[in-house]
């Protein structure tokens, strides 16, 4: 199912395939792992010029190259500016950035364009005039950020001509942060802490798709919340709904994030052709209210 982008012209599927991991991998999984995609309706990929230190990339080029398909089926994201040991959003990163990037997918643009985290350091000024000239020169379409809160979003909109299309965010039901402290304004306790700002609240009013990033993770470095004794009670409720349902469980995480009214979109980063069956399933269920809200608290999050 394919779902618009922000505020843009650009429809893309509402499960993006993340390609990190695929400098792991020979030419012809690569291929597998594309074609597979797109069978199952996913013609949305995510890049970052950091990944496989730009293997990744190069390889997704040669795949796609091998497979015969046409630039227009595919929807191209990538992300600039983490250097070893620092952000670097400047004018001059960017658009070297951009040239290699497109290089090593072998295309004359990227459909969009974000900016990898925040940088401290940011010159929105010259943020502008990057994304100004690559618009210009046709090399990029759109562009978005990722890991960013209201406010540093508010900053570079300020300054730039065109809306600010995605956000990328980490998002599974074992990390809600950006849900938790909704339910509990004005409340003392933990889990009523604004660490981003309200940014759910504000992609929604300025039509922002939220990419949600690593959905089946606890949190970076702690690994995965399925199978872990810590998320029994959230694994049960879920495989509880894959079987009423007749999906994978990885579908029920899927279909629990994008069951959002923000519309948002999700990053899912396997190279296994199986698994990635399995996660499209999501597309076949939508929770209901009670569902969604009994997976939201069997993570351990308590309603006020």
């Amino acid at each position: 199912m394919l779902q618009t982008i922000g505020q843009t012209d650009i429809e893309g599927s509402r499960i993006a395939l993340g390609c990190m991991r695929m400098a792991g991998l020979d030419i012809k999984e690569a291929e597998k792992v594309i074609a597979t995609s797109l069978e199952e309706g996913i013609n949305f990929i995510d890049h970052a010029d950091i990944y496989g230190g730009g293997q990744s990339e190069e390889r997704f080029r040669d795949a796609v190259k091998n497979l015969g398909l046409a630039r227009e089926k595919l929807i191209l994201q990538s992300k600039c500016g983490i250097q070893r040991g620092y952000f670097d959003f400047s004018k001059e990163h960017i658009l070297t950035s951009v040239d290699g990037i497109l290089s090593r997918l072998g295309t004359d643009y990227l459909d969009f364009l974000v900016l990898h985290r925040p940088d401290i350091l940011i010159e929105p000024e010259e943020v502008a005039e990057a994304f100004t000239q690559l618009k210009k020169a046709g090399k990029v379409k759109h562009f978005g950020v990722s890991n960013q809160n209201r406010y540093q979003m508010e900053l570079l909109q300020s300054y730039l001509a065109e809306p600010l299309a995605v956000n990328q965010l980490q998002l599974s039901p074992a990390h809600t942060p950006m849900f938790d402290f909704g339910v509990n304004v004005n409340m003392k306790n933990e889990a009523a802490t604004n660490r981003d700002s309200g940014i759910v609240d504000y992609c929604r009013l300025n039509k922002v798709t939220i990419q949600a990033w690593s959905p089946f993770q606890i949190d970076l470095g702690k690994g995965l919340f399925s199978g872990n004794p810590g998320y029994a009670t959230l694994n049960a409720t879920i495989s509880k709904y894959a079987l009423q349902y007749g999906v994978s469980d990885e579908a029920i995480v899927i279909a629990w994030i994008l069951r959002h009214p923000a519309k948002m979109q999700a990053i899912i980063g396997s190279m296994n052709p199986d698994r990635i069956r399995k996660i499209a399933q999501a597309e076949k269920v939508t929770l209901t209210r009670p569902e969604w809200y009994d997976i939201y608290i069997s993570a351990g999050n308590v309603l006020p």
